[in-house]
């Protein structure tokens, strides 16, 4: 679990009825961040200041959501819960809380009129605990599917993976929510997965075609260590976590996935950043591959 790593706290705000919800990762004052976009269709929130060229270092929470970029309002509410608990980076006029969103697109699936709001990201963040989080078809991940190359006869149910690598004090946990237009790759399939589009018939009365439901996808996550690291070493960090990504979503970092992961150091412990990046890489891929059938 992402609550492996001391300090860290997850909370989930699930509906599922309408297959949609939010998932918030809290992170221990001073924890440094940096994070990474490799999908063609983002819907990011506040992405920019992990930037490690920019003035910030620290965040205070990154928030996952579905509803495409409706969902990236979950942060506002996480930003105003986090300011009730005096949080943020430090300015004459008051702290300002860092709060960094990724969403994913899930309103084909269930109820399009329902998404995450500034409501359902403060209640993900006041349920938000340290001694660890469901996984699976919750949260941000509630009505994430994943195979929609195939077609509709492929797609299956995606959601919330994690997974925990240790290498002596080192620890590096990742949480990813996938829902992609690849299939979940365990590294044997061999197999072309079929047809690369195969779009619906539009419901309206255009008679025209709707777009592929296969067009609406993206995986994000969060990967967060004890290491003592700078900005730009978090920057490498999420690197390594797309390369796992890579492996475990095929095809993954398509213009139809907005792919993004956000990569943290809480500190505390001295290690190689080439551990990190290692231990980081086959997290992320022991997180998605944990969501196979």
């Amino acid at each position: 679990m992402l609550t492996d790593v001391a300090g860290v706290q997850v909370g989930h705000w699930t509906d599922s009825a309408a297959k949609t919800g939010c998932t918030v990762v809290i992170l221990p004052q001073g924890a440094v961040a940096s994070g990474e976009v490799r999908g063609g269709a983002p819907a990011t929130r506040e992405f920019e200041v992990l930037n490690p060229a920019h003035m910030v270092q620290t965040i205070d929470a990154v928030v996952l959501s579905g509803g495409s970029a409706f969902g990236l309002a979950a942060g506002d509410g996480v930003m105003a819960w986090l300011g009730d608990q005096g949080r943020g980076f430090v300015t004459k006029q008051g702290n300002v809380p860092i709060v960094v969103g990724m969403s994913l697109y899930d309103l084909g699936v269930g109820d399009p009129t329902v998404r995450p709001g500034q409501k359902q990201g403060r209640a993900a963040a006041a349920a938000a605990s340290a001694t660890g989080h469901e996984v699976g078809l919750v949260g941000a991940g509630t009505g994430a599917t994943v195979g929609k190359w195939g077609g509709p006869s492929t797609t299956t149910a995606g959601g919330i993976g994690a997974a925990t690598k240790r290498l002596g004090d080192l620890t590096v946990s990742a949480l990813v929510a996938v829902n992609a237009v690849g299939f979940i790759d365990d590294g044997t399939s061999t197999d072309h997965p079929g047809p690369r589009w195969q779009p619906e018939a539009d419901p309206d009365a255009s008679g025209g075609a709707a777009p592929a439901v296969n067009m609406f996808n993206t995986t994000i996550g969060v990967i967060v260590c004890n290491a003592v690291l700078d900005k730009r070493s978090c920057h490498l960090l999420a690197q390594s976590g797309h390369d796992g990504m890579a492996r475990s979503v095929h095809p993954s970092h398509t213009m139809a996935d907005g792919d993004a992961l956000v990569a943290a150091a809480t500190g505390g412990v001295e290690a190689d950043l080439f551990d990190v990046r290692l231990l980081g890489q086959h997290a992320v891929t022991e997180a998605i591959r944990s969501l196979q059938p």
